[in-house]
């Protein structure tokens, strides 16, 4: 009797991951799409970081930053990937009250971490670029630490205000998820408490995170911009661009899927879905691809590891 009663309540407290509204054949296929992506992420993201703590030239700012953002990448894709195939493998679409927080937190914590590290990426490159005698100087070591330890840290803090406003809601209409992993909004849906004060400190907190980070974002490039253009040299205009616009890229993507998934009003949630997928997975899969094809250094690193594992072997 007692595990009976201990079996209801576990049931009772757990969520159910609806997941993508296919027809149940098509779930194999949700499950090998997200297995090969999730795979070019770990391969990607652990290779960037590899290539990066090996190799000695790639000792600076910016590829400290790039190996940040790679674990970062690689560690948020793997709070929500993992799950989420094995709800298309299963018939068990079930999370538990604490996986489901634990999701959302982690998630909220390296997301926010992402975007502060975009911002300081910018500032890096800017400095690089339009102030190049003293990039040494500026860039120090400390610098550099102090940046991505405040990015962790902003979103620590912003992953526990979220976190801990998210599961103070109560849940008594429904238990039933309509999304693949744990998130602010699809939980909003099932609530039967009232959201004003959630979505007006949700918007505000989503105001202080974007609005900063994008305005460092937006003035470093507008400086790197103008520089760029006050080049003499065609091969050195072409490095800058090279290097900026690739950071351009995954800065719009996942922006731009953020901002579709936090600001505009939730009114098409199979969209905000697609628009997920664009930073759980998509961002993560094309940043290592991004920053090494088009990277002569790190192309060089990773012919450097290669060519001696041939010749060990």
């Amino acid at each position: 009797m007692g595990d009976r009663g201990t079996s209801n309540h576990s049931e009772e407290t757990d969520f159910i991951l609806v997941g993508f509204r296919v027809r149940p054949e098509l779930h194999i296929l949700l499950f090998l799409l997200f297995l090969l992506v999730y795979a070019m992420i770990l391969l990607g993201n652990v290779g960037m970081m590899t290539v990066i703590m090996t190799d000695p030239r790639l000792n600076t700012p910016m590829y400290f930053f790039l190996g940040n953002l790679s674990f970062i990448d690689l560690f948020y894709s793997s709070v929500i990937a993992p799950k989420a195939m094995i709800s298309f493998w299963s018939e068990s679409k079930s999370i538990s009250f604490a996986g489901c927080v634990t999701q959302l937190f982690l998630f909220a914590l390296f997301i926010v971490a992402e975007g502060f590290l975009l911002a300081a990426m910018a500032y890096d490159r800017f400095i690089a670029i339009c102030n190049p005698l003293l990039y040494p100087v500026q860039m120090s070591s400390r610098l550099c630490i102090q940046l991505v330890a405040g990015s962790y840290f902003c979103g620590c803090i912003s992953s526990v205000l979220q976190t801990s406003m998210t599961f103070t809601l109560s849940f008594c209409a429904s238990r039933t998820i309509d999304h693949f992993y744990c998130d602010d909004r699809p939980l909003q849906r099932i609530s039967c408490s009232d959201l004003y004060l959630h979505k007006i400190v949700s918007f505000f907190l989503c105001g202080i995170i974007i609005l900063p980070t994008i305005i460092v974002i937006i003035v470093s490039y507008m400086y790197i911009v103008s520089t760029v253009l006050k080049m003499h040299s065609s091969e050195g205009r072409k490095k800058a661009f090279s290097t900026c616009s690739s950071h351009l890229g995954v800065v719009s993507v996942l922006y731009g899927a953020i901002v579709f998934m936090y600001v505009i009003p939730d009114r098409f949630p199979e969209l905000s879905k697609v628009a997920s997928l664009c930073y759980t997975l998509v961002t993560p899969m094309l940043n290592p691809l991004i920053y090494s094809l088009r990277n002569k250094d790190v192309k060089e690193a990773l012919r450097k590891i290669l060519g001696k594992k041939n010749i060990s072997i």
